[in-house]
């Protein structure tokens, strides 16, 4: 008896792991182009919550994007609620007309991006310094193009499949 129920758990624990696809949002408006959104000045507003819940940190980023044809680059500076800074910069890549590819030296790897209509899903493994120590941190992140100023995203971060928290961000296009 214990061994269907726990079949039975792991399929359905893993059918929740599908979720939704990019081309869900195909028909989507407005059209979300990454070289035409992320182009010049961008500030943003966010947070980390816990896994309960909890926020833990804020941040302001301040961003400038630059493309040249298919490649950009978009500098991220954030200023965190605790009075750190940080920076990423982002190195992308349009593949096609709905894959891209980024680098950022706290990013192990290549992010793969995949957007569709006003929606771009965004995965990557962060390398995320805690405590002195390095920890590889899985990245779900989605971005939905709300109008040609401003753009939402929410992202999971998860290790050895477990949520670990999540980061809400709100993006608008100008300085």
């Amino acid at each position: 008896m214990l061994k269907p129920v726990a079949i039975l758990c792991t399929v359905l624990g893993l059918s929740g792991c599908a979720g939704v696809s990019p081309e869900t949002y195909r028909a989507q408006a407005p059209t979300l182009d990454l070289a035409t959104y992320f182009n010049g000045p961008l500030t943003a507003w966010g947070y980390f919550a816990d896994r309960s819940g909890e926020v833990k940190r804020s941040f302001t980023v301040s961003m400038v994007g630059e493309w040249k044809g298919n490649e950009g680059t978009l500098t991220e500076d954030f200023d965190w609620s605790d009075g750190s800074r940080t920076q990423r910069i982002w190195r992308l890549t349009k593949q096609d007309d709905h894959r891209y590819i980024g680098r950022a030296d706290d990013v192990k790897g290549e992010a793969s991006g995949t957007a569709y209509g006003n929606a771009l899903q965004w995965r990557y493994t962060l390398l995320l310094p805690v405590d002195g120590k390095t920890y590889e941190v899985q990245f779900d992140d989605w971005m939905y193009l709300m109008n040609d100023e401003v753009m939402l995203n929410k992202s999971e971060m998860r290790k050895f499949g477990f949520k670990l928290g999540e980061v809400v961000i709100a993006f608008r296009k100008g300085a």
